[in-house]
Parts: structure tokens; sequence; C-alpha cells
């Protein structure tokens, strides 16, 4: 008989491609290959820099924008960028890739003034789209919708007082 670990192993739609430090000099970038050739997915990729580097992002690109762009060091981002994180000390990025084919992750610290290491952890999901990740409002958002709903609870409350006391004056 199979074990049932064995079977939810096999059913598992999740695969991890990276999960190491990497090293990106200044002025540099460089990339993961996420090669898809059976079905499209969802690239999660989470970067955190270690103490004592600068900011870097994450940016998933074609494979063939890496190849028109030229080699690591050659200065410039690919062209292209199909999805890209702001320039931070971590970041999480989320992209649904349309169709099969070849991709890349890349790190960037064309912005840095020293080497960058980054621990970067790179996974493919095949299957459906994962749930919506919960977020929460910046304070000043909260504060917003508590205010809009105060008002609009207390001006319902008001109207309906308003008619009843007119319904029992006459």
């Amino acid at each position: 008989m199979i074990p049932l670990s064995l079977i939810l192993l096999a059913a598992s739609t999740h695969v991890d491609l990276v999960n190491e430090v990497v090293r990106v000099p200044a002025g540099d970038w460089r990339y993961v290959e996420v090669g898809l050739k059976q079905r499209p997915a969802f690239v999660s990729a989470d970067y955190t820099v270690e103490p004592g580097s600068g900011d870097v992002r994450l940016a998933v690109v074609e494979r063939d924008q890496l190849e028109l762009s030229g080699k690591p060091g050659g200065g410039a981002l690919p062209d292209g960028a199909l999805a890209i994180t702001a320039p931070g000390r971590s970041g999480r990025l989320r992209y649904r890739v349309p169709r099969r084919g070849e991709y890349a992750v890349v790190i960037d610290n064309l912005m840095g003034a020293g080497a960058a290491a980054a621990h970067l952890r790179v996974s493919l999901d095949f299957g459906g789209r994962p749930g919506p990740e919960v977020t929460r409002l910046s304070p000043a958002r909260q504060l917003t919708v508590i205010a809009i709903t105060f008002a609009v609870f207390f001006a319902i409350v008001s109207y309906s007082a308003r008619r009843l006391l007119q319904g029992i004056r006459r």
C-alpha cells in the first residue's frame, strides 16, 4: 500500500527552484532561469537583503529579453520586464506567467553603490490561482473607512429617528 504522504507529495503543485543567498556586485544583476515547458504557472519570488547590503529589486522577464540585453555586468536591466518590484531591503513578487516558455527572475543591484547579498527564494505554483494574500489597509485608509461607516450609520439613525418622531406626533 502506498503511504498517504507519498500520494500528497505527488499531488503537490508547488515547486521550489531556488532558496539561497545570491551575491550581486554593484551596478550589476543576476538571474534565475524559469522554464515552463508544460503549462503556465504562478512565479513567486521573495528576497531579504542581508545586513550591510544595499537595496535591490526583482523582475520577471522573458528569457529572450535577457539574451538581447547581454550578460550580467552589461549595465541595464533587460527591457520589457513583465513584473518588477520597487527597490528595497526586502520584497515579494507574484506573477502569473500567461503562456509556456522560457523566463527569468532577475535580481537587480544596478542602483547600489556596493555589492549586495540577498536571500532569494523562487518557486512555481502550477495549481489554480492561489487565494488572495491577506493584506491590511494603511492606518489612514482604516481611519477613512471607519469615519465613513460612522457617518453613514449616524445619518441612517438620525433619519429613522426623525421619521419615528414625526409619526408619533401625528
